[in-house]
């Protein structure tokens, strides 16, 4: 590949990532509203359904997310009533996270969600899971081996 095609937007692994990636979200906006949620929210509460009673800390780690963008997302969450941040009685300096009530019958509606997404990809759920599995190592890769600055 000569110099000039190296920075064609086209052959940028980036960009198709990063295309990919705003394509998906797209898939799952009409799907989340109607559950009245975002994208951000949706992640969060999947991780609360996996595990409930995780820290932000742990949460902010699961989600590849700072607490900059973690707290305005909790805070709103909890204002739809469907989680509740206490103080750690262990670690005050940590947050527990647990979803209420309304959060916990949110996962019966929510189940419906990846199937309905992933029927809009026009893919197999095994190129699906395939798909996941290489895109998830790669981001273990990536995220374990930062380049060195």
């Amino acid at each position: 590949m000569n110099r000039d095609e190296l920075l064609k937007l086209e052959n940028q692994f980036c960009f198709a990532v990063y295309a990919f990636s705003r394509e998906i979200t797209r898939l799952y906006r009409p799907v989340l509203d109607e559950l009245g949620l975002t994208y951000t929210q949706y992640i969060a509460l999947l991780v609360l359904w996996e595990q409930d009673g995780v820290t932000v800390k742990e949460l902010g780690s699961r989600l590849y997310l700072d607490s900059g963008t973690l707290t305005p997302l909790l805070k709103k969450l909890e204002g739809m009533d469907l989680i509740r941040r206490t103080r750690d009685p262990q670690d005050e300096r940590s947050v527990i996270i647990r979803l209420t009530a309304q959060g916990h019958a949110l996962k019966e509606q929510a189940y419906e969600v990846p199937e309905r997404v992933f029927c809009q990809t026009g893919m197999s759920p095994e190129e699906i899971t395939g798909l996941r599995k290489r895109l998830t190592a790669l981001l273990e890769q990536v995220h374990h081996n930062p380049m060195e600055e």
